[in-house]
């Protein structure tokens, strides 16, 4: 069935920044702009909480090329307090467009560099903007990013609503997956497991990369603010993750260097180590916290399911089990390396006690 559809292409990329940002004091920096603070808003949003909401700012608008023909970009940000900045570009897709023409100009986006260029000077300016409220500024390494495909409106070609069912039979895999040849029954349904219902005229589809979300009020946009704060913080857990990766071989380096270093109170050559080991256990430990307490789902309503689907979708509890068992490690060779650290001092003590035994019996007898 060919169908008509209305829609854009919102594209997200996510960074960590820094360690935390205030966002108290990111609004005043960001005053000219208008920025908000903004909740999702339909009526079963109440059973998600959000702790400290997020600031949305208008960054603009620019011109993309996408397969030869101009279109608008209107770029913004979302800037979260525990120290991720999302930027989105939201490009419509061409006027009058058929369902196989939004597929193409869908794959085309997902090959443009001119995106990321784009979104990367954007990113620069608005990090430059806000860093008075960025505590520890620096952009990481690690990034991530997300497409959500968003149509308002699917007709068929004469301009009639089409049924729930067409909706459902919608070939998504094209779009989604950006395959061009057909897939097995099987790895559709293990590719594409996660789809949503609310109402008969709208559909969410969610994969790794990317969704295809079908509503037709355009204002509600709570859908994909859920799947923007799922995104950012599995960005965070794949960050202390891969900080935590780095930090277990530099350890082991550090720890040798340590024991090889001679001086005068053995006890403390591992003093500096230990500094450090305690400040990255508590850094990492209180982020993850932080991260995975920005957004509590209190009920099992359409919003929360699609937020715990996303989750799902995103491994983010393999990605904290990562997380806890090297920070397990950290604590294990915190607690070898104070232990040793304690059992050279109490040496060094006996020692120190046994000399002065010594020179005093000296003492004794040249007296005698």
């Amino acid at each position: 069935m060919d169908l008509a559809v209305t829609g854009s292409a919102i594209v997200y990329r996510l960074f960590d920044v820094g360690y935390a940002i205030d966002l108290d004091r990111a609004l005043d920096l960001l005053a000219t702009s208008g920025p908000e603070r903004v909740r999702p808003v339909r009526g079963e949003a109440q059973a998600l909480q959000i702790r400290n909401p997020p600031i949305t700012v208008l960054l603009g608008t620019e011109v993309l090329l996408v397969g030869g023909a101009s279109h608008d970009v209107e770029l913004s940000a979302r800037i979260f307090d525990f120290g991720v900045v999302s930027l989105r570009a939201r490009v419509r897709a061409p006027a009058a467009c058929r369902w196989g023409m939004f597929t193409e100009f869908g794959q085309r986006l997902h090959q443009l560099p001119a995106i990321a260029a784009l979104i990367g000077d954007h990113l620069r300016l608005l990090t430059a903007r806000i860093a008075p409220a960025m505590e520890r500024p620096a952009i990481a390494d690690v990034y991530e990013e997300y497409t959500v495909f968003r149509l308002s409106r699917v007709t068929d070609v004469g301009g009639a609503p089409v049924t729930a069912e067409s909706l459902a039979a919608l070939d998504v895999v094209p779009l989604l997956l950006n395959e061009t040849r057909p897939l097995s029954a099987e790895a559709r349904r293990e590719l594409l497991p996660h789809r949503f219902r609310y109402y008969d005229d709208d559909l969410a589809v969610l994969t790794w990369e990317s969704a295809l979300v079908i509503e037709p009020g355009e204002q509600d946009t709570d859908l994909q603010y859920i799947l923007e704060f799922a995104n950012a913080q599995l960005l965070e857990l794949r960050y202390y993750d891969a900080l935590l990766d780095a930090e277990l071989p530099r350890l082991y380096d550090d720890i040798e260097a340590a024991r090889a270093r001679r001086g005068v109170f053995p006890g403390r050559r591992f003093a500096a180590l230990l500094a450090r080991l305690q400040q990255q256990v508590a850094d990492s430990t209180e982020l993850v916290e932080r991260v995975e307490n920005a957004l509590k789902v209190t009920d099992d309503v359409y919003l929360a399911r699609v937020y715990s689907a996303a989750l799902e979708l995103f491994r983010g509890q393999a990605w904290r089990a990562g997380i806890d068992r090297k920070l397990a490690i950290l604590r294990d060779t915190y607690a070898m390396l104070n232990g040793e650290a304690q059992a050279s001092r109490s040496e060094t003590l006996e020692i120190a006690i046994v000399a002065l035994i010594v020179v005093e019996v000296a003492m004794g007898f040249i007296k005698w």
